[in-house]
């Protein structure tokens, strides 16, 4: 399988240690840090021209960025979603421009899609013959889709609480799938137990492979070459784990290294009152995050009370003097039928937490006049269908 002559190895954020790409499939063998993907952008030749002069929409139209080869990965045709201008949001922010990067019409209606496509390529490669997970539904759901486009076997756990849609679409892809009583926490457990004595289970849940988070990097590629190469101001992500923010983070610095964009955008976690490891540790000056003990939000996806990215999360949101917004689920589940009665975007549940976390921006008086405000929609509506009419019948709608 070719692989991406840029690529260099993988290198990990918490010891820096350093490995040989193909001799390392999970975390740090040194430390268990979580491992990013490593680049020599001197071997790049590339210019704005490159990608305006291919047709393919998919997400490997940045192979440059990738580290594999677009003939050799396992793609459902992923990417090439929209950035959807919503002016009815600008005007109420008092802002120049506002935009939804709807992930929702990926294959399997999520962001996941991405760094699914990355990571069981990676599998593949590394001669697999089954991939694993503890997922809160979405990424579940996309890993038995491409795992079934590579000919591998999945095996999924998810909590009991994980939607029904995610979970009846593991099985009809083919997928192995273990319903775990409980939340995201049991699941993990669970999973951990099954994959001790299985080496021949090959890792595919983000940042517990450097290829993961790979994948969600093109996502924020789209977003600027959709804005001409221009960097937004600000953008802000539904956080769970923390792996889109990091992502998203190490894809602005890479492009402004390679001359693609000039500057870094504001990044911010959005997350519910009901679980905030990420925004708590933020507003209390710490590095890293404390376990939230009782968490208890309705939006799933992002219910991860002890997030294994979030000290990278923490690090992308300083670094680019962003913040980290807590909201209560109603403002959140407000923020996504909102926009589908107001604009017309199905937006995932959790994903109302950036519209939620962006009003909250504007009342503290945090936005400026001229600012581009991107909110990233990690996953369709249709899989919230009746946690969104819940929310409309509980206000007599």
């Amino acid at each position: 399988m070719e692989t991406n002559p840029a690529l260099a190895g993988v290198r990990c954020t918490a010891c820096d240690a350093t490995f040989d790409a193909s001799e390392v499939a999970g975390r740090c063998p040194s430390c268990d840090g979580v491992l990013d993907v490593t680049y020599d952008f001197d071997a790049l030749d590339l210019a704005r021209e490159t990608f305006a002069d291919r047709s393919t929409r998919s997400q490997w139209r940045y192979r440059e960025l990738l580290p594999f080869a677009p003939p050799d990965a396992v793609s459902i045709e992923e990417g090439g979603t929209p950035l959807v201008p919503v002016p009815s949001l600008a005007a109420e922010f008092g802002v120049a421009a506002v935009y939804v990067k709807d992930e929702g019409r990926n294959p399997t209606g999520a962001i996941d899609d991405r760094g699914q496509s990355v990571a069981v390529t990676a599998a593949k490669r590394a001669g697999a013959t089954d991939v694993a997970l503890a997922s809160t539904g979405d990424d579940g759901q996309s890993a038995a889709a491409y795992a079934g486009r590579a000919g591998l076997d999945s095996h999924t756990f998810v909590p009991s609480r994980a939607g029904f849609t995610n979970k009846a679409m593991v099985n009809v892809h083919g997928g192995d799938m273990s319903v775990v009583e409980g939340r995201i926490g049991d699941a993990a457990s669970a999973f951990a137990d099954a994959v001790a004595d299985r080496d021949d289970w090959h890792p595919v849940q983000a940042l517990s492979t450097p290829y993961a988070h790979e994948g969600l990097k093109t996502a924020y590629a789209e977003i600027v070459e959709a804005l001409d190469w221009e960097t937004p101001d600000r953008v802000l992500y539904p956080t769970g784990r923390g792996a889109g923010l990091h992502a998203f983070h190490k894809a602005a610095r890479e492009l402004d290294a390679v001359g693609l964009t000039d500057g870094l955008p504001k990044l911010y976690a959005a997350q519910a009152e009901g679980c905030a490891p990420i925004v708590r540790a933020f507003e209390e000056h710490r590095d890293g995050h404390e376990p939230w003990e009782n968490p208890d939000t309705i939006c799933g996806r992002i219910e991860i009370p002890d997030p294994a990215g979030s000290a990278l999360a923490l690090d992308a949101i300083r670094a680019t003097d962003g913040g980290a917004v807590a909201a209560p689920d109603a403002e959140i589940l407000e923020g996504a039928t909102s926009l589908a009665s107001d604009a017309g975007l199905e937006v995932g549940a959790s994903s109302g937490s950036p519209v939620a976390a962006a009003y909250a921006l504007a009342e503290r008086g945090d936005l400026d006049a001229d600012d581009v405000v991107v909110l990233v929609n990690a996953g369709a509506g249709s899989k919230d269908d009746d946690i969104l009419r819940s929310h409309l019948m509980s206000k007599g709608i």
